[in-house]
């Protein structure tokens, strides 16, 4: 049964709402084919949010050109949403034209250490946070990360009768052992979706992005407000309902 133009307020949601989807696929995605299945095929495979959303942004473009293509006049649709699917689809669209600062699933507790701390603060910061890396300072700039990887190499190298002589050790003497990891660093305004694509550019060029430092403005020598893992993109739930 045809809806009449008075009764049209979900299936016009739903346009509304695929439409504004739509169009921050093309400006996530950026892909030249600008069909609405292929920027969620190639968007779902390099960024979280979308593979979270990929069967259900392929079911809502068939219903969407169910409604828009079996149009018989102007004013009406061939069938009329469940409520259930408009505010679900206009969820999903507000998420995707408003994504999370980067700060939303950063570790904010950002543990860190100056190059001429000693190893023994370092180790009871393990013990305490159970991180296995931490951005080293010297002075206000960060100069690298430390990995409880390298420590233990420092410690597999340094033990003599089963002992390991801390006695005056300092991180500088362990970063010596510590291989470069590639860090950036982002203002605290970038969004979820360009950190992704940090990520995935750096996977472009057969490097990887150890973590991604937040400061204020994206400078190395200010305070970090969070740090972003790999992980913490994989780990992101999108769940709306």
């Amino acid at each position: 049964m045809l809806t009449s133009s008075k009764d049209i307020k979900n299936a016009e949601r739903f346009e509304v709402a695929f439409n504004q989807i739509h169009e921050a696929l093309k400006r996530i995605v950026k892909i030249k084919d600008d069909r609405f299945t292929v920027l969620v095929r190639v968007g779902s495979k390099h960024h979280q949010i979308i593979d979270t959303y990929k069967e259900d942004l392929e079911q809502y473009a068939k219903l969407r050109n169910s409604l828009v293509h079996d149009k018989v006049e102007i004013g009406y649709y061939i069938a009329e949403p469940h409520t259930n699917i408009v505010e679900h689809i206009e969820k999903i669209a507000t998420i995707f034209k408003r994504p999370n600062h980067a700060l939303s699933i950063a570790t904010k507790n950002v543990i860190f250490f100056q190059e001429e701390d000693h190893i023994q603060k370092v180790i009871q910061g393990i013990k305490r946070f159970s991180y296995s890396q931490y951005p080293i300072y010297r002075g206000k700039r960060c100069i690298g990360l430390l990995t409880t990887e390298s420590i233990v190499k420092w410690m597999a190298t340094n033990i003599a009768d089963s002992k390991v002589e801390l006695t005056n050790i300092l991180v500088s003497d362990i970063m010596q052992y510590e291989k470069a990891h590639p860090i950036s660093f982002v203002p605290k305004s970038i969004n979820i979706f360009e950190i992704e694509e940090l990520f995935e550019e750096a996977h472009k060029t057969r490097s990887t992005l150890e973590a991604v430092i937040i400061t204020e403005n994206g400078q190395p020598d200010q305070v970090p407000l969070g740090i972003i893992t790999a992980w913490d993109l994989i780990e992101i739930d999108y769940t709306i309902d």
